[in-house]
Order: C-alpha cells, then sequence, then structure tokens
C-alpha cells in the first residue's frame, strides 16, 4: 500500500504541474473522467530524468502516515475538472502567432522604451515593433511635425523611418547637458525684451525699448535686416514661414508678410513693395504677448483683454475679457491659456466661453507662460520666482486641472519660459537660466490637486537640472529650438548659446579619456611584469641606488660650504 500511495504522489504532483503551467476550464464531470483515465495511465508510465528505461526502477520508501495522507488529499485536489489540452498546453505557441491586428492594438499600448523592448526579443518582433505607426504619434505628441516629413511609404531606402527619427531627436536631447559655444550680438540701443527663434527659417527676431526689430542669422550670429523705429516699445514678437508681428505699448500690433523668393522671408525695411506690410489697432492698452496658430493670431495687452484674430483678413473675431492685466498667452488646437494677475485662465478658443481658471497661481502676478505640443501640460512662471506644471484633462464632464511639479530656481521674477520636449528653460530677473527636464513626470501624469494656498511645500519642490548665469541681470525673454537657447535682457545684448556640438564634444572626450586610461593600465602591467622578473634583490639595489644619489648630494652641499667658509677666511 505505500508504495501505491508513492506512486499516486507521483501523478499527482504530475498533474498539478501541468496544472499550474495552463489556463484551468470547467467541463462537465462525466467529458473529465473519461478524458483523464486515458492521461492517468500515459502519466503512470512517464518518467522525467535521462536515465534508460530499464534503469528506470523506482524503489519504495518507508513513508509516515502523515505523507500517505498528503498524497491522497494532493490527488484529491488534482482531480479538479480540467479539459485535454490545459493538462498538456502548447508551449510553443507565442504573440506571433495572433492576428496582425491584436499584435498591432497590443504595441499600441506601450511606451516608447517598452516598445524598444520587444524589439529585441526577436526578428518577427523587431520588424512589427520597428514598422509600428505609434512611432509617428510618438514624435508628434512630442515635437510635432518635422521640418522635413519623411513618409514612410515612399519607398526610398535614404528616408528614416519614424521610428529612426524618434532615436535620433531623443538623443539628440541630451545636448542641453553638455558643453556649449556661446555668440553674444550687438546691435539694440536699449534694453530688449522679446527674443523669438524660428528654428524652421533658421532666424532670430528681436525687439525692446528701442522700438526696432532687428532679424538674425541663427547659423552666423550675424544681424541680417532691422525694421525703422515703429515709435514705441515692442514688447512681444511672433513668427512663422508666412507672417511675422510686434506688439507695441501704444496698442497696435505691426505686421510683415512673407515675400516669395526672397531668401529671409521678410522685408523689414520695407523696401520692394508696400503691401507686405501692415498695422492694426484695437487694444486700449500695450501689448504684452502674441501668439499665431494655422488660421488665427492672439494678442494678450493690459487693457484685461486677449483678442483673437483672423491671421488673413486681420479682423478681431472675438474678444476674451479678464479681471487683471494679462502678461502672456498660450493657444493649441481649440483652447488658449492666458495669464491675468496671479490667475490663470483656460478659455475655448472656437466660442470664446471660459473653461477654468486656476486662481492663485503664483505669490504675485504670474508673468510667463508655456505650453507643451500636446496642450496637455501647462508651465508658469511668476513674480515669487518659482514654476509650477500643470496637467489639464478634457473629460465628458468637464476639464480638471492638477498640479504635477513645483521649481523654484530663481530668487527674482520669472519673466519668460519656453519649452520644446523635454527641457523647459526659464529666465529671471536674477540673470540666471534654468533648465528643466520634464520627460519623468510627463510618463507619471500623476497630479496633485489645487490649493488655492500661497505657500508651496518645500518637500514638493524638485532641482533644476542645470542653471546657466553670469551673464548680465534682469533677462527679460528666452527661447529654445535647434539645439540652442536664445536670451536677452537689459543690458541690450542677444545670446545665442549653441550646443550643436555638444554631443560631438562629450564623445571625444570619453574617447580621449578611455585612451589614457588603457595607457595607464598598461604601463601598470608592465611595471608589474618587470618588479616580478626582477626580483627582490633588484629593488634593494635600486633603493640603495637612491640612498647613494641622496649622500652624494649631501657631501657636494658640504663641500660648496667648505669652499665658500675658506674664501670668507
Amino acid at each position: 500500500m505505500e508504495f501505491v500511495c508513492q506512486k499516486g504522489t507521483e501523478d499527482s504532483k504530475k498533474l498539478v504541474s501541468c496544472v499550474e503551467n495552463s489556463c484551468v476550464e470547467h467541463i462537465e464531470p462525466n467529458q473529465f473522467n473519461s478524458k483523464l483515465k486515458g492521461k492517468e495511465t500515459a502519466l503512470s508510465n512517464l518518467t522525467f530524468d535521462s536515465k534508460p528505461e530499464n534503469e528506470r526502477i523506482v524503489k519504495p520508501k518507508p513513508v509516515s502516515k502523515f505523507h500517505s495522507k498528503k498524497a491522497i488529499v494532493s490527488s484529491n485536489k488534482s482531480k479538479q475538472p480540467l479539459s485535454g489540452d490545459d493538462v498538456w498546453p502548447n508551449f510553443r505557441r507565442s504573440i506571433t502567432d495572433l492576428p496582425p491586428a491584436l499584435i498591432s492594438e497590443i504595441l499600441n499600448c506601450l511606451d516608447p522604451k517598452e516598445l524598444g523592448i520587444v524589439s529585441c526579443v526577436s526578428e518577427s518582433l523587431h520588424r512589427l515593433a520597428s514598422e509600428h505607426h505609434v512611432w509617428k504619434e510618438f514624435y508628434c505628441e512630442r515635437w510635432g511635425l518635422p521640418i522635413a516629413p519623411t513618409p514612410l511609404d515612399s519607398g526610398f531606402s535614404d528616408e528614416k523611418s519614424w521610428k529612426e527619427l524618434y532615436v535620433e531627436r531623443e538623443f539628440r536631447s541630451n545636448t542641453f547637458m553638455g558643453r556649449y559655444s556661446m555668440d553674444v550680438m550687438y546691435g539694440h540701443a536699449e534694453a530688449v525684451r522679446t527674443v523669438f527663434l524660428l528654428a524652421s527659417a533658421e532666424l532670430i527676431f528681436t525687439s525692446g525699448y528701442d522700438s526696432v526689430v532687428r532679424m538674425w542669422s541663427m547659423e552666423e550670429g550675424l544681424s541680417i535686416a532691422s525694421s525703422r523705429p515703429l515709435g514705441c516699445t515692442i514688447r512681444a514678437v511672433a513668427a512663422d514661414t508666412k507672417l511675422l508681428v510686434a506688439g507695441g505699448t501704444d496698442g497696435f500690433i505691426h505686421g510683415w508678410r512673407a515675400v516669395e523668393g526672397l531668401q529671409h522671408l521678410f522685408d523689414l525695411r520695407g523696401c520692394q513693395s508696400q503691401s507686405t506690410e501692415f498695422r492694426v489697432w484695437e487694444h486700449e492698452g500695450p501689448i504684452t504677448s502674441l501668439a499665431l496658430d494655422l488660421t488665427r493670431m492672439y494678442s494678450g495687452s493690459w487693457d484685461m483683454t486677449v483678442r483673437v484674430w483672423d491671421r488673413f483678413s486681420m479682423k478681431c473675431l472675438m474678444v476674451l475679457r479678464h479681471s487683471d492685466w494679462v502678461w502672456g498667452l498660450a493657444p493649441h488646437d481649440t483652447t488658449v491659456a492666458s495669464t491675468s494677475g496671479s490667475d490663470v485662465y483656460i478659455w475655448d478658443s472656437s466660442s470664446g466661453t471660459l473653461i477654468t481658471i486656476i486662481y492663485s497661481a503664483h505669490v504675485g502676478n504670474t508673468y510667463s507662460l508655456a505650453r507643451s505640443h500636446t496642450g496637455n501640460y501647462l508651465f508658469t512662471g511668476g513674480e515669487d520666482g518659482a514654476i509650477h506644471m500643470f496637467e489639464i484633462a478634457r473629460h465628458c464632464t468637464g476639464t480638471t486641472v492638477s498640479q504635477v511639479s513645483t521649481w523654484i530656481p530663481h530668487s527674482g521674477p520669472v519673466h519668460s519660459l519656453a519649452f520644446e520636449f523635454p527641457w523647459l528653460v526659464s529666465a529671471s530677473s536674477d540673470g540666471k537660466l534654468s533648465l528643466i527636464d520634464v520627460r519623468k513626470l510627463l510618463g507619471t501624469c500623476k497630479g496633485k490637486s489645487i490649493s488655492r494656498t500661497k505657500h508651496v511645500d518645500k518637500n514638493d519642490v524638485e532641482p533644476p537640472q542645470r542653471m546657466l548665469h553670469g551673464y548680465g541681470s534682469n533677462l527679460f525673454s528666452v527661447d529654445i529650438g535647434a539645439d540652442r537657447i536664445v536670451c536677452a535682457g537689459e543690458e541690450g545684448a542677444v545670446r545665442i548659446f549653441n550646443f550643436t556640438q555638444a554631443l560631438e564634444i562629450e564623445k571625444r572626450t570619453r574617447d580621449l579619456r578611455r585612451i589614457r586610461l588603457d595607457n595607464r593600465m598598461r604601463r601598470r602591467k608592465l611595471q608589474i611584469e618587470m618588479n616580478s622578473k626582477g626580483g627582490r634583490t633588484d629593488q634593494c639595489s635600486v633603493a640603495a641606488k637612491k640612498n647613494t644619489v641622496n649622500g652624494d648630494r649631501g657631501s657636494a652641499w658640504h663641500n660648496k660650504r667648505g669652499v665658500s667658509s675658506k674664501l670668507k677666511a
């Protein structure tokens, strides 16, 4: 009986192990009994060791009553309703056996890092993961469409896939932690209030207290053209490849349309045609912010309004009224965010209705505003020197805003913010620039409920990844793009921080460091070999020679001393 129990224990263990590696399905008891008899017969004749059949003899061992009861219990547990396919699962099945549509949906749920890991599993998964359309979504939600879009279905081998574009752009985003070169451009007679970097045309536009709009070459760092004096301080500039606009403290918007065939797009001097230059009046106070999209233009003013314009006819479509001076605005799709006093407003730009308000975002005025390319994240900088990050979530029931993170990198007001994934750049009156990497925060998407308190918990404050300082005081404006950061302020000079060679410089530095380390290890290895061959006697002789040299030097010193004493005598 003990031998029978031992045999039943082995069979039950085999069944239990099969059940644990397969999915359990409940079927009718009579079907299970008919199928289980054949499986039990097969299991009783199977062994899992590597010995031949003539040596596969199970020797009975005495077992206690406790073990026999345990075997009976395990055999009873193994008699749960199972199907024949569940007892012997097919271990060769993989995700590639699924329909292509289902595989595409599974890969669509992964983030870029997970998708890259999946592509390293096998050749088939590498092909599926690399050619998946989700790479285009990853790229566009971070940086938008590239300047020269690369179609995937064109069939040319020299064109890059969306995955290659994404990996290259993600790799280039690390340049802002490397070394840089700086160009300083002089031309303005007074302080510069605004800078705008148009990376697609490699142009930089600046203006300020001297009421002149200047156009600079991004690559060469030289002045290309300048406008005539516009008659007042220019506090805002915005541009794309079709339109350039500047807002003055007198309440007007002065603009230039791109000239076809002109190398630098805009004729600021107005020499060729007066039809490309225009000016519109609607605001009753100084214009502090401007923005453009494909069909509209947005302007914010100290008259406590944001006006939405048709960019082709230059007619005002709607007026969004606030409770205080408007300092900044950031449109996206059908919404526009604006700062008024210490509050942040979010509007529906298609209907002109107010969606939500973030009350008391900062202690004092909220001077600056930036937005991610998807529009889901909002960055604000205020008079208190703090920078807040908010997540905007739109649901069928309404819109919710949650605070994600807070930084306090400056000791003065934050006058300007600029964002290009994953870097947020701020300029302050303390003369410093802060660089903040937000990719980890964008990945977690876990926000905190917003409270109206004016005090920030120090435990929630995170440090920036890098600070650039020592370039004068009162920085008024900053912009980022094409591996460059452009800033200007009270001193009247425009500075370009060029990071385009940062990765190449870092690579060369690492190669040189590796070569020096290899040479040092080689010399040390040779020294050890020489010492091991020479033995202890050579080391003693070397030490004796050193002592002799020291003794000779001492005797020479005493001899010289004796000669000098004789001469004195």
